[in-house]
């Protein structure tokens, strides 16, 4: 049974491939370039909300591009992650369109997110990587299961490595993956359960470093604007570099998800030893997180005859 699932497994990631496009659509990668460095030349933040776009995507189905629907409330634009959050749909719009008026009805919303990822990393300044391509966009789109399967700020260390062991996987994966937030902004509602009251403890989370702590109080005051934006990695807010572990090993960890990975007492025996790491050695974090990618682009892909090739990233084919 175990030589049975290797095989299986083997042979799904055996139909993604980086070549997929070479005959069907040979100029996509500059295509999809093109249109996401104008989206950043734009707006530097899109490039955070690309990347988190593939993200919440490939956790929910896999990676299917059913974040991408619209539709009523129980769809997953509308899940606790995503609503009033979730962004970028135009920019994937704005590729769609770029590359059907090229390559018309060959070429996947779930591709597109996945090579628009992986060029929002690398004009941030980080690492580049070949994708693997060959995913069929899925039909269905569900504001529960993005509920229960995306990780959230607030949960403690084990319910966020569960979430990831759920779908395949590892701490490392952990780690690096949420090395991503070196870029991106933060809402105050992220995170201004840390800064004075606690978990009930009428205290602000002790695990916050004291400057820090007191410059979010004043830009998050209790009972102020809940939907204000700051950087999520302190002092390195565009740049995609190891400065978010520094901040970490530092208590300026944004996100009580962030701060987590090196303070909680869980951490000790599962993620500070590579948070740590990350922070010292830049080119094992950045190659650990190439690793990842690729990983999570693998999660559960459609292929074949599977799900569709959709023409309007945001409806299902009629």
């Amino acid at each position: 049974m175990l030589m049975i699932s290797l095989l299986l497994c083997s042979s799904v990631r055996s139909q993604l491939t980086t070549d997929f496009y070479s005959k069907t659509c040979p100029t996509l990668p500059s295509i999809v370039r093109r249109q996401v460095q104008s989206a950043i030349k734009t707006e530097m933040r899109m490039a955070a909300s690309l990347l988190r776009l593939h993200f919440h995507d490939c956790f929910v189905n896999g990676c299917d591009a059913s974040v991408l629907l619209d539709g009523d409330n129980t769809t997953e634009k509308f899940s606790a992650a995503n609503v009033n959050s979730a962004r970028g749909f135009e920019v994937v719009d704005a590729i769609k369109t770029a590359v059907e008026n090229t390559c018309s009805g060959v070429v996947s919303c779930a591709d597109i997110l996945a090579i628009a990822s992986r060029d929002s990393v690398l004009l941030s300044g980080g690492p580049t990587w070949k994708v693997l391509l060959g995913r069929r966009d899925g039909t269905v789109s569900s504001a529960a299961q993005a509920n229960a399967a995306l990780p959230s700020p607030f949960e403690a260390l084990d319910q966020i490595i569960q979430k990831y062991t759920n779908v395949g996987l590892n701490i490392t994966d952990v780690v690096s993956l949420s090395g991503a937030h070196t870029i991106g902004l933060a809402k105050c509602s992220t995170f201004d359960n840390r800064l004075f009251n606690f978990s009930g403890t009428g205290a602000p989370d002790s695990t916050i470093e004291m400057s820090m702590l007191a410059d979010l109080q004043s830009f998050c005051p209790a009972n102020g604007d809940r939907n204000r934006f700051t950087a999520l990695d302190r002092n390195s807010t565009d740049l995609f570099d190891n400065h978010y572990f520094k901040n970490l090993v530092n208590g300026k960890g944004l996100l009580g998800s962030d701060q987590i990975l090196y303070s909680s007492d869980l951490a000790a025996s599962t993620t500070k030893s590579l948070v740590e790491r990350y922070s010292q050695d830049s080119k094992l974090f950045l190659n650990d997180f190439v690793n990842s990618m690729i990983k999570m682009g693998n999660i559960s892909p459609l292929t074949g005859s599977n799900g569709e090739i959709r023409k309007n990233c945001r409806a299902v084919n009629s």
